[in-house]
């Protein structure tokens, strides 16, 4: 500071600030509708980068997208509606941005295991989920059938069973166990010259016919083989059973929605070794059980229906279930174990 200016004294005036370049608008809450938004919707994601499909004069073209940022964190899966703005040509090396997702009608859920209450969207949208399980090679596994159909149960989805491998092995034992649940399955199997594809393709089309499926099963259980033969060219990777864990490889490592030449959509999804259904509301799968849910009027508070007090056994023995009522009640038992995470043991109907 020059000498003639220290005993002179300074005020605001004489203090010099920095503009803040960043402040000088100031913020909004508004943010832009986006009414001239196009719909789209998403069939596949990899790494950020959303392909969807947008339908424009009678015909239907990819075009890729990318999250907006006013988004912030919300999720965008597989089956998910979205309004998409910006560069739509879908052009190789254009990208739009989705600004919206549109509620949904039905989200199959999961959680990393039984202790994570976080739940995580699978597919969105959906009509039906399709348990893909093999009757060998591997080993079927009930118990993960069982979770499959409480997470359809809980996001409102048809169930369905497909069995593959029925020529190493008979459907009946296995399905005797799923009878009260009256789930609908189909059944194929290997030709014996493997050239000649599968047989039972027929009633899988009829019953994924003008339906979003979502195709879900453990490792090696010919998943993506049945999917490769209901879609041409879908060229979905295919793996092997190891010999020495009984346990295939995965090979789907992304969701992925293809079209049915004769109508309906298959969602195929990455083979999982567990279902994690921390998330699920007991009472949500006892409303797949209508016939025993009026059983229930009498339970003691907090009754689980599957312990000594429960007024179900009294219901079920009572005749007023009907015929079926007990074997109706150890699947509902079974269903409410797999979801807690306990063993299938018996329950009191059948002790």
């Amino acid at each position: 500071m020059p000498p003639h200016r220290r005993r002179q004294q300074l005020d605001e005036s004489d203090v010099r600030i920095r503009p803040n370049r960043r402040g000088t608008r100031p913020r909004s809450k508004d943010r832009p509708d986006h009414a001239d938004a196009i719909p789209a919707w998403v069939v596949t994601i990899d790494r950020g980068r959303y392909t969807c499909l947008l339908a424009e004069g009678g015909a239907e073209r990819p075009v890729t997208a990318m999250k907006a940022r006013e988004l912030g964190r919300a999720s965008i899966v597989v089956g998910d509606r979205v309004a998409l703005v910006g560069d739509v040509s879908g052009e190789v090396g254009s990208l739009a941005r989705v600004v919206r997702v549109e509620p949904r009608r039905s989200a199959l859920r999961r959680s990393a295991d039984d202790t994570d209450p976080i739940e995580r969207v699978v597919v969105a949208n959906a009509d039906q989920l399709a348990v893909v399980t093999a009757l060998a090679d591997p080993e079927p596994r009930p118990r993960m059938v069982d979770r499959c159909l409480v997470a359809a149960y809980d996001a409102g989805l048809d169930p369905l069973l497909v069995l593959t491998k029925a020529d190493l092995a008979p459907a009946e034992d296995f399905l005797a166990a799923y009878a009260p649940l009256d789930v609908p399955y189909v059944i194929t199997s290997r030709h014996a010259d493997r050239s000649r594809g599968l047989l039972g393709l027929d009633a899988v089309r009829a019953a994924l016919h003008e339906k979003v499926t979502v195709f879900i099963g453990h490792s090696g259980v010919g998943k993506s083989t049945l999917v490769n033969a209901l879609v041409p060219g879908a060229d979905r990777a295919v793996g092997r059973v190891n010999v020495v864990t009984g346990r295939g490889r995965h090979t789907s490592t992304s969701a992925l929605a293809l079209a049915l030449p004769d109508g309906g959509w298959v969602v195929d999804t990455p083979g999982v070794r567990s279902f994690g259904l921390a998330h699920v509301d007991p009472a949500r799968i006892l409303r797949a059980f209508p016939d025993l849910e009026v059983g229930t009027r009498e339970c003691p508070r907090g009754c689980t229906h599957d312990e000594i007090d429960c007024a179900l056994d009294v219901f079920v023995a009572s005749g007023a279930a009907g015929p079926a009522g007990v074997a109706r009640l150890e699947s509902l038992r079974r269903l409410l174990r797999s979801r807690a995470g306990g063993e299938e043991v018996p329950g009191p109907a059948s002790a």
